[in-house]
């Protein structure tokens, strides 16, 4: 995954389980805590900050201090418990950074998108050998579920309106943005939107087997999933509220 050893995130081979026969050791309240903060984080984003970075760029910009202070002051906590969850939120931060210099001055151009949100890579790959291992696993999640978001809209043709969506006056984006939510549904391109989910879901089904790290990683894409999901269903019924608008 982007340059990354298998082994870094799956960890030793156990024996394969159903989804739903995980053992308990897997639910404990600890690693819960990390999984649901993963899941809570890849859903602001979407909603938090694009219409946050929308009218206020460098606000949403500069919020990534205190997220990252936050996120270091618990991960260099000598308590397990806070240091995982401080180590989230560091990755969360390199996210959050990326994400708003993309929507705060280059939104128009997509192609720009996926290498913007990619400038904190090498930092993510150097923190998966190290006690950050869970922030550059959240990090590179996100990235994942971005890179695959964005290959989808490409081939599916919506990328292609985007500059047209996000330029125009609000009262003329709302039809915009459902026609080309809208072209999401056509047979060809939900079958090729399908396709990519069942991958992500077939690859966040087998990293839940591994480390913990593996499991963020699998939570982090299958939220990823559930947030394009909703992202498409408020695109076609409630423009005003997907973020864009």
């Amino acid at each position: 995954m982007i340059g990354v050893p298998p082994s870094l995130l799956s960890g030793p081979r156990p024996e394969r389980l159903p989804l739903g026969a995980l053992s308990a050791r897997t639910l404990a309240a600890p690693e819960a805590a990390v999984l649901g903060l993963a899941g809570l984080l890849v859903t602001l984003p979407v909603f938090v900050q694009a219409p946050l970075v929308h009218t206020q760029p460098w606000l949403a910009t500069l919020l990534t201090v205190p997220l990252l202070a936050a996120g270091l002051l618990l991960g260099l906590s000598e308590r397990p418990e806070q240091a995982r969850l401080g180590a989230v939120l560091v990755g969360f931060a390199g996210s959050w950074f990326c994400g708003s210099l993309f929507w705060g001055w280059c939104r128009l151009h997509p192609l720009w998108h996926l290498p913007i949100e990619a400038l904190a890579l090498p930092l993510a790959l150097g923190g998966l050998r190290s006690r950050w291992q869970l922030a550059g696993a959240f990090y590179l999640a996100s990235l994942l579920g971005t890179a695959a978001t964005d290959c989808a809209m490409a081939l599916t043709g919506v990328m292609a309106l985007w500059p047209t969506v996000l330029a125009a006056e609000p009262s003329a984006a709302i039809g915009l943005l459902q026609d080309a939510a809208t072209l999401v549904l056509s047979p060809a391109n939900l079958a090729l939107v399908v396709a990519f989910a069942l991958a992500l879901v077939a690859l966040g089904r087998r990293l839940w087997l591994g480390s913990l790290a593996g499991r963020l990683v699998a939570i982090t894409l299958i939220t990823t999933l559930a947030v394009d999901g909703l992202f498409l269903a408020l695109a076609l019924n409630a423009p005003r509220w997907s973020g864009l608008i």
